[in-house]
């Protein structure tokens, strides 16, 4: 897989300031995770996949009106900035 942005292209800079936005890490660990536990899926062939092989069996997983559920992190955040009011 290409280095940043789609199709293996990096992000152009931005127009005012010439810096490069960030481009997030890939989520090896979720890949791992999802790969071996979910998929079931022994090294050999986790690592034979391609990165469109992958992202395909994400999106069978994942749900119809998009995105993954939040983790635990993700719902204390919310709860903090929206805390229940009695």
């Amino acid at each position: 897989m290409g280095r940043g942005g789609v199709g293996g292209r990096l992000k152009p800079p931005d127009a005012a300031t010439g810096d490069r936005p960030a481009v997030a890490a890939f989520p090896w660990d979720d890949a791992l995770r999802f790969g071996f536990g979910v998929l079931k899926l022994g090294a050999e062939r986790f690592w034979a996949l391609t990165p469109r092989e992958l992202a395909a069996a994400f999106s069978a997983f994942e749900p119809k009106l998009g995105g993954f559920a939040p983790t635990p992190g993700d719902l204390d955040a919310l709860m903090r900035r929206f805390p229940d009011q009695f």
